[in-house]
Order: structure tokens, then sequence, then C-alpha cells
């Protein structure tokens, strides 16, 4: 199997780019503070995974779909859709679910995985 400097330029680049990528997730859990709660190592690794935040944190709250619906004003069916990713949900849903989570809308947009 023959690479040619460009091939290994273009594999260092992807592999920087990935690099920089976990450095700016890492950078962000690291500096997650939420209302004075530091985000637990558990729950910033399964972020880091690819889990779906909203399941993320509402496993984390102790919430069960049935519940966190009921808070929010979303059947449990459309947060399960949500959660595996099956549908975004709107702006609208996605702020009532961080509203009830006590997140930041931002921390509920799933990371690209690589």
């Amino acid at each position: 199997m023959s690479n040619t400097i460009a091939d290994l330029e273009r594999r260092l680049a992807l592999s920087e780019d990935e690099i920089d990528l976990l450095e700016m997730r890492l950078a962000r859990i690291e500096d997650a503070v939420i209302g004075g709660e530091e985000v637990p190592v558990e729950l910033a690794m399964r972020l880091l995974s690819g889990d779906n935040p909203v399941r993320v944190w509402r496993e984390h709250r102790g919430l069960s779909l049935r519940e966190l619906g009921r808070r929010a004003g979303v059947s449990p069916q459309l947060l399960s859709e949500i959660e595996t990713g099956k549908k975004e949900g709107s702006l609208r849903t996605l702020r009532a679910i961080a509203r009830e989570l006590g997140v930041e809308l931002d921390e509920l947009v799933p990371w690209p995985r690589e």
C-alpha cells in the first residue's frame, strides 16, 4: 500500500481536526457550570461519547419520560423520539425541556459524531 505525501498530509489534517474537536468538547465540559452546578464526570463522558443530551440530562435529574413530558408539556412519545434521534424537536419544545432540566438550550444540542 503506497501512501503519497498528499495522502499523508490529508490524513494528518483530519487527525488534527479530530483533536481540535475533542479539545473543544473537553474545554466545554471543563468549563461547564450550570446554575452553580458542576457537571459530573460520568455525565460529561456520556455527552462526549455521543449519548443524546436530552436523555443524559433527564436521567441525571432522575426524571422519567412521563414526568419530564408532563412538566415540559411534551408527550412522552415525542421525548422518546427526540432522545432516539427520530425527531429533532422544535425550538419551543427544546426550550421547554431545557427549562425543566435546568440547563441552557445549547446543552441539549447533540454533538456531531465523528
